[in-house]
């Protein structure tokens, strides 16, 4: 799959934690993509009593896999 890469809202390494505003800047979370889909149906079931109103409906969710390969430090000047 295709290579993405994420922002990163918060690190913590030996040195302690650093918290972004609202990313830190010059630290990327890499990943790859590994399967996209559909996931199982889901049943919406709306009813009220004695008025004969019932609606059913389905809903399947679109989902991403990623796979996460590290947390890359990127060089501003670059």
């Amino acid at each position: 799959g295709s290579e993405v890469e994420f922002p990163v809202l918060m690190l913590r390494d030996e040195e302690g934690v650093k918290v972004g505003n609202p990313y830190l800047e010059g630290v990327k979370v890499v990943g790859r993509i590994v399967n996209q889909g559909r996931g199982e149906k889901i049943i919406v079931f709306k009813f009220k009593r004695r008025k004969n109103y019932r609606r059913k409906m389905g809903h399947r969710q679109y989902y991403t896999w990623v796979r996460i390969e590290g947390i890359k430090e990127v060089q501003n000047g670059a």
